[in-house]
């Protein structure tokens, strides 16, 4: 029986009642019904958090401030928020209210036999855990708190904690009502964990359903979370609890409680390297797991914690991660001619014009406007008169080979991998060319090259929780595509810049004409930050292989001649070789967003192969005065074996986000080349490996609180593969222009689709 409506104990609690103890006190509530341990205690009401707000008449100022906030502008998003819960911790709790929170913790006290108990004050929002809007995490949570008042004061703490920036950006893109959201705060004893950590009742990496697996490490979970320690694992077979692997992890580090504070700690070395958990407690840990999985009817994410050789259980949610089939999509097209050859579709359209056979970079110059531009491949020094023709035919490469990427960008038919066509097309013969099918006729076909007027219908552009961001490389394009529904540039490529440039950094600098680069760099990426301000622009510094600089004017003095050199001499390992070539990069850089005043320019580090790389790359960068703030975030490229296999330790480094490199990473992970048409066929981003690997970064990025993006060609690709990447919980994904608004589609369909099917369950 209820007698409070502001404190509800957990055997008072189930499932049902998340409206009033948000989905974290609803789930601890149901567990101790059906006898799962867990720590005592109870939950401060929704109520309590909208009575508070109308009592303490702070409900229009916030809505106030939340109407004047531009939420797609980082700083106006992070100082609005930030007035929001310094109000609400100013204002005073009803005394109402604040005395049944007092009289609660005393009587949990008393169950231990002490009237001062240390307890976890922790936020359940009544949003959390939704498929497609997981607001798990985004408030807070206070650990080790002892005395009426600090656990008073802490409550209040966790109701400003509702209006953070990532959550008050998370409601308005998933269009909650900020006054719908309401908290709920469980006050539960604490825990103080010789081991602790997550369990999930189905494999997370391969959704193998017959296994539980463990995680575990010494002292308080939360350095699983934050990713301070790599932890032990374990699998357990549901059918016959035999523990089929273990790793352990050695650990040097753990956070225990130290009188009243909470703090890291060294462990012991003589238990440093050895399993955290023994065959039994792993045994029965996984048993509670099942027994909770088996009473929700579906896998479970699980926190537990060991004390005194008690297990107990403090949190649950559902996985959200679990792989469906989806199904494959075909273009079409009704184009007809008189075939001259067969390549793979790159760049969708139809383009008619008088072939150009071009065979070295050093003759772009000769291609004229309207002509199609026939070469066997492409590179960034191709770019300028990429932009002049009607359509692109290469002789080889797939669909993500730089020829099929540029081209998409541009709106420029493309077919790639046609294997002879620079020998079978004649210099100047009229051809059509069909993206879409990969087709090339001879001649020029009935109604090609004549545009039709189109029709522009008024239409609801779908909001979507994932962000969508745009790959960009060339200046001229900013403004037009800055117009398109997209929250910023994911992926800005430096390739057209440099080429435009035409010299070699190190030429430059040893002519003393250093200046010229970062002027012209400057003048390109403030292009892009003018154009898309307030929405952020996420900056890949240069990731030119030697091949490319080559081609530069003065390229052949300073780079070497490599066999392959996809996997030689680039990115991260050349900024720490030749620092100061880097650090002209840097300085147009720092000048954009100091000098011109466009903080929404950010910096992705491309091909870090090591952690230590990573941390060499922004030693050089704070050294020029660049470092991590509010207002500028750290990206890394996930686009080698080595990003994911480590990408605890890189995270450790110090990141705010990663960013998946596909096309890289699958022809790394897949040992091939998807510009060698003789292999190109087998290049594809959903080959189990890859979807592993995918699954794993996105995961622990989601574990470590940085956002995931995948600015490959994948998502543009495969629109099976967007499913996925929406069910693993990828924050943003980052497309080229022609691709914006089918993938918007298709990730609002699996968004509502997920919300769907949560409220049907």
């Amino acid at each position: 029986m209820r007698n409070s409506k502001y404190i509800l104990w957990f055997n008072q609690l189930d499932k049902k009642d998340l409206p009033i103890a948000g989905g974290k006190g609803a789930n601890l509530g149901e567990m101790t019904k059906i006898g799962i341990p867990v720590p005592p205690g109870f939950v401060v009401s929704v109520q309590a958090y909208f009575d508070f707000l109308e009592q303490a008449g702070i409900k229009e100022k916030i809505a106030e401030i939340i109407k004047i906030t531009n939420t797609n502008n980082i700083e106006e998003l992070e100082n609005g928020t930030k007035k929001i819960r310094e109000l609400i911790r100013k204002s005073p709790i009803p005394e109402k209210i604040a005395r049944e929170i007092m009289k609660a913790y005393l009587r949990l006290g008393s169950f231990g036999g002490l009237k001062a108990a240390y307890v976890a004050v922790r936020s359940s929002a009544t949003a959390e855990d939704l498929p497609d809007a997981s607001f798990a995490g985004q408030q807070n949570t206070y650990l080790n708190i002892k005395g009426e008042a600090n656990v008073v004061n802490r409550v209040r703490d966790c109701w400003a904690s509702l209006f953070t920036a990532r959550a008050t950006f998370y409601r308005e893109k998933n269009n909650f009502d900020h006054f719908e959201v309401g908290i709920a705060v469980p006050i539960q004893k604490m825990i103080q964990s010789q081991v602790s950590g997550v369990m999930f009742t189905i494999d997370p990496v391969t959704n193998n359903k017959s296994v539980v697996v463990i995680e575990a490490v010494w002292g308080l979970g939360e350095t699983i979370v934050q990713g301070q320690v790599t932890p032990d694992a374990y699998w357990v077979d549901k059918k016959t609890s035999k523990i089929k692997k273990a790793t352990v992890a050695p650990q040097k580090i753990q956070l225990i409680k130290v009188g009243q504070k909470t703090i890291k700690a060294a462990v012991p070395k003589k238990i440093q390297n050895i399993q955290k958990l023994n065959s039994l407690q792993i045994v029965e840990l996984a048993k509670i797991g099942i027994a909770i999985q088996k009473h929700y009817y579906y896998p479970q994410d699980i926190e537990w914690a060991l004390q005194n050789n008690q297990l107990y259980i403090v949190q649950t949610r559902p996985i959200t991660t679990i792989k469906k089939a989806a199904g494959k999509s075909k273009q079409k097209t009704k184009t007809q001619g008189k075939l001259l050859l067969q390549g793979d579709p790159a760049a969708p359209g139809i383009a008619a014009g008088p072939a150009k056979i071009i065979l070295s970079a050093k003759d772009t110059r000769k291609v004229k406007k309207g002509e199609i531009l026939v070469t066997t491949m492409t590179t960034p020094d191709f770019v300028p008169a990429m932009q002049l023709v009607e359509g692109i035919v290469t002789d080889k490469g797939g669909q993500t080979s730089h020829a099929a990427i540029v081209s998409r960008e541009l709106s420029t038919p493309c077919v790639v991998g046609a294997e002879k066509a620079t020998k079978l097309i004649k210099n100047g013969q009229i051809i059509t060319i069909d993206g879409a099918t990969g087709k090339i006729y001879l001649g020029k076909l009935p109604n090609t090259g004549k545009k039709k007027k189109v029709i522009k219908k008024k239409t609801t552009i779908p909001k979507t929780a994932t962000k969508i961001y745009v790959n960009l490389a060339e200046p001229a394009l900013a403004k037009r595509i800055a117009k398109r529904k997209v929250d910023g540039v994911g992926l800005l490529r430096a390739e057209f810049m440099i080429a435009d440039i035409g010299i070699h950094p190190k030429k430059l600098l040893a002519e003393g004409k250093e200046e010229l680069f970062i002027a012209k760099m400057t003048k390109g990426i403030a292009k892009f930050c003018r154009a898309f301000h307030p929405r952020p622009v996420v900056y890949r510094t240069t990731d030119f292989k030697t091949n490319e600089y080559r081609h530069l004017k003065g390229g052949e003095k300073y780079e070497p001649q490599e066999e392959n050199p996809f996997i030689g001499f680039r990115g991260a390992i050349r900024y720490i070789t030749s620092p100061e070539v880097f650090q002209l990069e840097l300085r147009a850089i720092k000048r954009v967003r100091n000098k011109m005043g466009l903080k929404n320019l950010w910096v992705m580090i491309p091909f870090a192969r090591t952690p230590k790389e990573l941390l060499q790359v922004k030693r050089i960068m704070a050294s020029v005065g660049l470092t991590r703030g509010p207002s500028f975030k750290l990206w890394m490229m996930i686009e080698i074996p080595s990003n994911v296999i480590l990408l605890k330790e890189f995270i450790k480094v110090g990141i705010d986000g990663i960013s998946i490199g596909s096309n890289d990473l699958t022809m790394l992970t897949l040992g091939l080349d998807r510009d060698n048409s003789e292999v190109a066929f087998q290049f594809d981003e959903r080959n189990p490996a890859v979807l592993w690997s995918l699954k794993r970064v996105i995961k622990i990025a989601n574990r470590h609180r940085i956002t995931s993006s995948i600015c490959g060609q994948a998502p543009s690709n495969h629109p099976d593969l967007v499913e996925k990447l929406i069910k693993w919980g990828i924050t943003s994904v980052s497309l080229s222009p022609d691709a914006i608004d089918h993938t918007r589609e298709i990730i609002h369909r699996t968004e509502k689709k997920f919300l769907n099917k949560n409220e049907q369950d």
